[in-house]
């Protein structure tokens, strides 16, 4: 269900092996997101912390475990302990994004797609690119970028400083705008890293 990668599975042991025995599994639950952008929640717990609901996933050492309404999320999902300038924590990937079968229906989904279809992707369509409109949860967004964006090493710059602000003049409600690109895979970006 769950593969954990070196450095996360010596990180659950370490912070497990700190409590003297009295954290014995890691419980992963999904908290929230969106579809395309899942949040979850690790924490450590001890036997009186179990359901009768659990899934139990051997985690490669330790038991792992998972509300029910979490597993299906978590199948196939890779589990990283990730290192960076400013932040250091566990990192979830899932398999495969679960993308929403329809294009996102609303007020602002409507708005943002004009936005996307009349000012966006006329101007980054020079480059390769397309930006699309994946998700709306309350009144953030999330959008993946496509084409010569998907990759590139300036698809950062071109979301915050050029299509963050024609959003957000446009559609003012928008309180988060969220970039789910897998850019890693990016197989012809327009500008590359």
């Amino acid at each position: 269900m769950l593969t954990f990668t070196d450095k996360a599975r010596d990180m659950v042991r370490t912070f497990m092996d700190q409590s003297e025995g009295e954290l014995e599994a890691l419980r992963i639950v999904l908290t929230g997101g969106s579809p395309v952008a899942p949040a979850f929640e690790l924490t450590l717990v001890g036997p009186d912390d179990r359901s009768g609901d659990d899934v139990e996933v051997d985690g490669g050492g330790f038991t792992v475990l998972v509300d029910k309404s979490s597993a299906e999320r978590l199948d196939g999902a890779n589990v990283d302990f990730v290192q960076r300038v400013n932040e250091s924590g566990f990192e979830i990937t899932p398999a495969t994004p679960s993308r929403p079968v329809e294009a996102p229906k609303g007020a602002i989904a409507d708005k943002v797609q004009t936005v996307l279809d009349q000012q966006v992707n006329p101007q980054i369509a020079s480059h390769g690119g397309k930006i699309l409109l994946v998700d709306v949860k309350d009144t953030e967004i999330y959008m993946e970028m496509t084409g010569g964006c998907q990759g590139c090493a300036m698809s950062r710059m071109t979301l915050r400083q050029g299509v963050e602000k024609m959003l957000r003049q446009a559609v003012p409600e928008i309180t988060a705008i969220h970039d789910v690109t897998d850019h890693a895979s990016g197989e012809n970006p327009y500008f590359s890293a």
